[in-house]
């Protein structure tokens, strides 16, 4: 059997599920239907599933219009993106970091957002995309030696696995209508946080808070009734664990970097739960 080669994700993630592929890979079901991801971030489930040989629709959605821009900037003119960023690669060090951070996102082209959009992402401070209450991009530049700016043969993949992808911006709870019996919906939300100094959940203006994650147990709750598959990564804490009574939760293992204490970076279990 010829092994699929599967495109990777052209931005950098905290949190990110590329190395937990391997775990998720006897997880994921086989399906008739489309494909929803609500929460892209940087796509790396989606990436991986779009190598499969089966023909069907993807759905990719985030509240972040920034991410979602950067996606369709990759998928319609990857190489306007890919010129821009030589230039960010070019001319970048700490003063031009600061002023590309500077720049208002509603006064640049499209392919000019997405360029900036992937170059912050590429020099922040592990990757991390957190925006203040004004929905400002706030992260500090990492301390990075060569940052890997400009990828050409990643985004040219990504291109390529995007072009039979729909985007858009907008919240999970239109999955409700919108999904129907047969299809599969993978949610990755910004994860419940296991204590309260770990609160990475501002990628938007408005933070990822109990509320919306039981709004969104509810969401689950509802495609399931409807006969979609659904499967969604989180914390591994009681609270996840309590919303999701009913479903089968398993245990995967996860390398984390960030936390504000060293002691409690490294390895970690995080949940899978499903409903198949």
């Amino acid at each position: 059997m010829k092994k699929l080669v599967f495109p990777k994700p052209f931005l950098k993630w905290a949190g990110g599920k590329t190395n937990l592929l391997g775990q998720y890979e006897p997880l994921f079901p086989e399906w008739s239907g489309d494909y929803f991801e609500p929460f892209i971030g940087s796509g790396a489930v989606f990436f991986y599933l779009s190598a499969r040989p089966e023909e069907r629709n993807y759905y990719l959605s985030d509240l972040n219009q920034e991410i979602v821009d950067a996606f369709c900037a990759v998928r319609d003119d990857v190489e306007g993106v890919i010129k821009l960023l030589a230039k960010h690669q070019q001319l970048h060090s700490k003063d031009y970091f600061y002023q590309v951070r500077g720049l208002v996102p509603q006064n640049l082209s499209a392919l000019e957002k997405a360029a900036r959009t992937i170059y912050l992402n590429k020099t922040c401070f592990n990757g991390l995309y957190r925006v203040n209450k004004k929905g400002e991009f706030n992260v500090p530049m990492g301390n990075y030696k060569k940052p890997s700016i400009l990828q050409i043969e990643t985004l040219k993949a990504a291109s390529r696995a995007l072009s039979s992808a729909d985007l858009s911006t907008g919240h999970y709870s239109v999955l409700v209508d919108k999904a129907q019996a047969g299809d599969f919906i993978y949610l990755d939300p910004p994860y419940h946080p296991l204590s309260k100094t770990a609160m990475f959940t501002n990628y938007v203006a408005q933070a990822f808070g109990e509320k919306d994650q039981i709004e969104l147990a509810e969401v689950a709750n509802a495609l399931s009734k409807k006969g979609c598959l659904v499967m969604e990564s989180n914390s591994n804490t009681d609270f996840i664990k309590d919303l999701y009574k009913g479903f089968k939760i398993q245990e995967v293992w996860a390398r984390r970097s960030i936390n504000r204490e060293k002691s409690k970076r490294g390895a970690i279990t995080e949940l899978v739960v499903t409903n198949f």
